[in-house]
């Protein structure tokens, strides 16, 4: 039996996506979009189907992932209880669940670590595509990466789903959103960036060289800036378990709670509720 998080048969027919899954299932993720569609509640479709749509790379997914505003996560959740699901604040800080028997679909409002958050622009910049034999929106790719580029758990690695992305989607990206969706997380999307060039060496021109020159040379002025005077490890915002023993044991500060306060100042003093609250962490 494979790992849950193993991926499966990977390849280029759409029959992939639905080859392990019984006909109720799809039919519950079907359903659960007509309802949300006639009651106009605003979702991008994420995940596997968002990724197949912009790479033609098709394989089984477990779930469904609509990726909501909060506000409008909660309209959804009342939305879908009205339809006979039952639902789920499974962690304040990222995700809601519909569960229609065995069968469910996440409500995503923010990554994991509370990076991520989903705001107007996601659905300024949707993509289109087909699902359920519907026409969706779907999460665009620039955001995808965003997400997806701090997924680096042991057990769950996301990085191949970002070089795809770049491979199939770089030429047409908008790079500077892209560059400010990271911000002061710039190092990890260099890092993805620097494994696509290994990965793609005859296709490494997708990344605009302004793009590298700018990340290089804020490398090159952090090299010159020297440590910061805290000693502070932010791996836990890239794995909820495999940084720990670093916070736990070794007297490093809690990068992603240190992380947590800036956005919180960042927001004019609002506290945002952590998906940490909940004990849950990363991705």
């Amino acid at each position: 039996m494979r790992h849950p998080n193993h991926p499966g048969k990977i390849g280029l027919e759409p029959r992939l996506a639905e080859l392990l899954r019984t006909p109720e299932e799809l039919q519950s993720r079907g359903h659960a979009l007509r309802v949300l569609d006639r009651a106009r509640v605003p979702y991008l479709v994420g995940g596997a189907y968002a990724f197949s749509g912009y790479t033609g790379i098709y394989r089984d997914t477990k779930d469904l992932d609509l990726f909501l505003r909060q506000r409008d996560a909660e309209v959804a959740l009342e939305v879908l209880e009205h339809a006979g699901w039952r639902t789920e604040r499974h962690d304040e800080g990222w995700i809601y669940k519909g569960y229609r028997g065995e069968f469910f679909v996440d409500l995503i409002f923010n990554s994991g670590n509370g990076v991520a958050r989903v705001d107007d622009l996601w659905f300024e910049h949707a993509g289109e595509g087909r699902a359920f034999g519907r026409n969706v929106r779907l999460v665009p790719p620039e955001e995808l990466i965003w997400s997806k580029a701090f997924v680096l758990e042991r057990e769950r690695f996301d990085g191949a789903d970002v070089l795809h992305l770049l491979r199939a989607s770089g030429d047409r990206f908008d790079w500077a959103r892209l560059l400010s969706r990271f911000d002061r997380y710039w190092e990890v999307l260099l890092s993805h960036l620097m494994l696509f060039r290994f990965a793609y060496p005859s296709e490494r021109g997708l990344v605009p060289d302004w793009v590298m020159s700018e990340l290089l040379g804020r490398t090159l002025d952090s090299m010159r800036e020297g440590e910061p005077a805290e000693k502070l490890c932010r791996g836990n915002l890239l794995s909820r378990v495999n940084y720990a023993i670093d916070i736990r044991e070794w007297g490093y500060a809690d990068g992603r709670a240190w992380d947590e306060r800036e956005r919180e100042e960042e927001d004019g003093g609002q506290p945002e509720v952590s998906a940490t609250d909940s004990g849950r962490g990363g991705g």
